[in-house]
């Protein structure tokens, strides 16, 4: 039986989200749990104070951290991966994060800018430092102590750390509790988990190891069937049934991006592997499942149910 997650459907943004997806820092991956309250007490004195009153946003995840921290009255544009919540989605658009305008930027009068780690490009970065126009970046991780440092580094930024504070330890009870149950599953029985980002023409561009895909598959407590090399690349047919995954991952959604069960069960080498054997395929929103915000522990026991079933 296919296995299907059921999430809304993504919307013309795909095509950005996939180039994000692609773009994001190649970055160490681990649940293991570290003394955060060090990072929290030093980070928050080295943070100058900026005025945040109109703010653009760039990065899904740090969106939905200003909303999940109660700030969404600062925004008044964000970029075009950030549609969650939905009322994100109604704000100005200025365009994907690796593309900024800073023509359009500019346009809407912010007071500063808060992006995720890999916004640009460079020139792009340049123009909007030569208008005196305060520019913070949120480190990336893809691991629980990485979420809990984007919602400090917000916080802090937006001058509201007991509220970055607060949401910290909600967010890192939720993490606990779902990746604690992924670790109970004994490791000869996790299963290998292939995540294609595309199928054009026939060519697999499959994740490697220290990707977004790569983490949420381990925090899941299964394993990432081509990890044994970094970032987004190609896969040749050897390669695909020499993974041997036992489950296709990928981001549901629409347009020309968008994979039919068929057209992939029918790929010569997938149709090898052990999980065209059992058609599963696994489809979850792209942004819920590889934005490491707020909601990963949501996506990490979705995946979890939807590789082990329950």
């Amino acid at each position: 039986m296919t296995i299907l997650t059921n999430i809304k459907r993504i919307k013309p943004w795909e095509i950005a989200l996939t180039a994000v997806v692609m773009i994001l820092p190649l970055v160490p991956v681990s649940p293991i749990k570290g003394d955060y309250s060090m990072v929290q007490r030093a980070h928050a004195a080295e943070v100058p104070k900026i005025d945040t009153s109109r703010l653009v946003s760039v990065g899904g995840d740090v969106t939905e951290i200003i909303y999940a921290l109660g700030e969404e009255k600062r925004l008044i544009a964000r970029d075009s991966t950030s549609n969650y919540p939905e009322a994100a989605a109604k704000l100005p658009d200025v365009g994907y994060m690796r593309a900024l305008s800073p023509e359009g930027i500019l346009a809407v009068n912010p007071t500063a800018i808060i992006a995720v780690e890999g916004a640009g490009p460079p020139e792009a970065l340049a123009v909007l430092r030569n208008a005196s126009l305060p520019f913070e970046t949120v480190p990336q991780t893809y691991d629980r102590d990485g979420i809990l440092k984007k919602i400090d580094v917000v916080g802090s930024l937006l001058g509201v750390p007991d509220k970055a504070k607060a949401l910290e330890g909600k967010v890192a009870a939720d993490l606990d509790a779902a990746i604690a149950n992924s670790e109970k599953r004994p490791e000869a029985e996790r299963k290998r988990v292939l995540f294609i980002l595309s199928n054009q023409n026939g060519k697999i561009l499959a994740s490697g190891d220290n990707t977004a895909a790569s983490g949420i598959i381990k925090l899941a407590g299964a394993i990432n069937a081509v990890g044994s090399f970094s970032g987004y690349k190609p896969l040749t047919d050897e390669a695909i049934i020499e993974a041997k995954p036992d489950v296709i991952l990928i981001m549901d959604r629409e347009g020309p991006l968008s994979m039919k069960d068929e057209d992939l069960l029918k790929q010569p080498a997938i149709s090898l592997t052990p999980a065209a054997s059992h058609k599963a395929i696994v489809r979850m929103d792209g942004l819920h499942l590889l934005g490491f915000g707020p909601r990963t522990a949501s996506a990490v026991r979705e995946l979890n149910a939807a590789i082990y079933g329950g």
